[in-house]
């Protein structure tokens, strides 16, 4: 069941495996990702691990729109790769947020059956503030590295030239490696729980 919903949709997702084929688990969710990457629309996805040696991983993937989101969650190709993972996922929850959110929240169910049991409310998304001292926290580093490298080995390249290398290889560090690490590791902050060393 989706709502069609102008702008970019984030699905973010958990699973459950036994940490024992975590290698499985992580070829199978790489695997996924290429697949998608070929679909119009496909802005980017990415994975982490709950905690180290957790069975639990949060898998997001984002597309331009409903549409282009609809035509990859119908399509044979993911069809075919969620079938493979039969005997390694236990347990799957999803949802789907539009804007920056996605990145923040951790999944709910909104999809999966519950059978009568009533479905669990949608965690409040952080605070705006905090989603934005967040991205500036991952953004700053990477953007001061890439001008630095760019002034020093691209100098001769027009403005443009730059920038258009440096978005090329910041969005997808952004997006795959740094942005879903920081924000596992500010969970606490952004949630407004205690700190870590606090507990």
């Amino acid at each position: 069941m989706t709502t069609m919903q102008a702008g970019p949709v984030t699905v973010a997702v958990s699973r459950r495996a036994d940490p024992a084929r975590t290698g499985e688990m992580v070829a199978w969710m790489r695997a996924g990702t290429a697949l998608a990457e070929s679909f119009p629309g496909f802005l980017g996805a990415g994975f982490v691990r709950s905690a180290p040696g957790s069975g639990e991983w949060h898998v997001m993937y984002r597309f331009a729109d409903a549409d282009t989101l609809h035509h990859w969650e119908d399509s044979p190709q993911r069809h075919w790769w969620l079938s493979s993972a039969q005997g390694i996922v236990e347990h799957t929850r999803v949802e789907r947020r539009t804007g920056i959110e996605g990145w923040f929240d951790a999944p709910v169910d909104h999809v999966v059956e519950t059978f009568g049991e009533p479905e669990p409310a949608v965690p409040a998304a952080p605070p705006r503030w905090k989603q934005a001292v967040t991205i500036w926290l991952a953004f700053f580093p990477l953007s001061l590295t890439a001008t630095l490298l760019t002034a020093r080995f691209a100098a001769g390249v027009p403005l443009a030239g730059r920038t258009l290398l440096m978005t090329l290889v910041l969005t997808p560090l952004m997006t795959y490696l740094v942005l879903p690490r920081i924000t596992r590791a500010l969970h606490w902050w952004l949630h407004g729980q205690p700190a870590p060393w606090r507990r």
